[in-house]
């Protein structure tokens, strides 16, 4: 028996060892050769950029530090601040509207069927056919501006898509003690609940990092000064219109989620939270909003994963050369294979990588220890 049980693991071995050994090569292998080359000076020299054997040069972090605190790498910067808000309410978004449409379909009304495959039906399009789509609509001399016109009303004139005007500005300089701060409310916030949950390790293992990370905040971070000036950064309103058109398109995903959460609800524990006196609010706040908490966080990382590498949707919308609605994804595409400045778009790319890596490690890291635990 055991000899056919070592024999089952070999040929269930050899079965997925092709799979592993692509996925070595185009995956962990590509992604090892981008963060070499952006350790280089490839496409610094128009000469080397694109020849056959280009002679690369060693220069370590340079093209990190040129990003973050170079003067001419300002597009860059902005790209960040846009990823930054574009997920806030690319994620805030979607999750409303998806859990209000799970909400009134969960009611049963006429027509349901109907009407959960309309609001199913954004997700079926790719992003560069909603971009076109959306893009149409919201041209800033006709589509939605022209709306109005239709009552007897003037004109609208808001710059769907080319408005380079700017809300909520911050310095850069002041990003890193910004940034210290919303991680340590996230540290102490994962405390309070590993406390509550009796997980006194991982709690005082939140705590002190909360603590060391605001105590550098309070008296070094401040004094933290990437940049010799100040250089400011917002929310550029031209983002209106693309957060509109990605919350169109996956509301209908978080719908579905949420619709087979509450359709997993025991209908015995609402009629138990109403015998005790329980309204509607107080029913959804205090018994299926808890309940529908990991189908949220499950819905927050595929949302944000998919806000931190979106590229299409832009494209389509906005083009490529419109900087005020750059994102990391899309300076890479243009740095890498418009201006050949392989090395710096291979250091965008892996930053990219990280930002996105961060979202989903600590994830399927908590995923697959609640599975061993099972």
């Amino acid at each position: 028996m055991r000899w056919l049980k070592n024999r089952d693991t070999l040929y269930g071995f050899l079965v997925i060892l092709p799979s592993l050994v692509l996925l070595g090569i185009f995956v962990y292998v590509f992604i090892f050769q981008t963060f070499y080359t952006s350790l280089t000076d490839w496409g610094r020299d128009p000469a080397q950029a694109l020849a056959l054997d280009p002679q690369l040069r060693f220069i370590g972090l340079d093209n990190y530090r040129e990003l973050f605190t170079g003067f001419v790498d300002v597009r860059f910067r902005q790209t960040l601040v846009n990823a930054f808000f574009f997920t806030i309410f690319f994620i805030l978004g979607s999750l409303l509207v998806g859990l209000g449409l799970a909400m009134v379909l969960d009611r049963s009304p006429r027509g349901e069927g109907f009407f959960r495959t309309i609001f199913l039906f954004p997700m079926s399009l790719s992003f560069i056919v909603t971009g076109t789509i959306w893009r149409w609509m919201l041209q800033p001399e006709g589509g939605v501006n022209r709306l109005p016109t239709l009552v007897g009303l003037p004109e609208g004139e808001f710059a769907w898509l080319t408005s380079r005007e700017q809300i909520w500005q911050v310095s850069w300089n002041d990003l890193p003690f910004i940034t210290a701060l919303v991680v340590g409310a996230i540290l102490i916030f994962i405390a309070i609940a590993a406390f509550r949950g009796s997980e006194n390790r991982r709690a005082w293992i939140a705590t002190g990092s909360a603590a060391l990370l605001l105590l550098w905040a309070f008296t070094l971070g401040r004094n933290l000064q990437p940049l010799p000036y100040d250089e400011m950064h917002g929310f550029n309103l031209a983002f209106i219109g693309i957060i509109l058109a990605a919350i169109w398109q996956m509301s209908g995903y978080t719908m579905a989620l949420y619709l087979a959460g509450l359709r997993g609800i025991p209908e015995e524990l609402r009629e138990a939270a109403r015998v005790d006196g329980a309204s509607d609010w107080q029913l959804y706040r205090r018994v299926i909003l808890p309940l529908l908490a990991p189908i949220t966080l499950s819905a927050m990382i595929i949302l944000g994963h998919i806000s931190l590498k979106i590229f299409d949707l832009i494209f389509a919308m906005a083009g490529a050369d419109n900087a005020p609605t750059d994102v990391p994804a899309l300076l890479m595409f243009i740095t890498t294979f418009r201006a050949n400045q392989f090395a710096e778009g291979a250091a965008i790319g892996t930053i990219l990588l990280l930002l996105v890596a961060i979202v989903i490690v600590p994830y399927l890291y908590s995923q697959l220890k609640s599975e061993v635990r099972r």
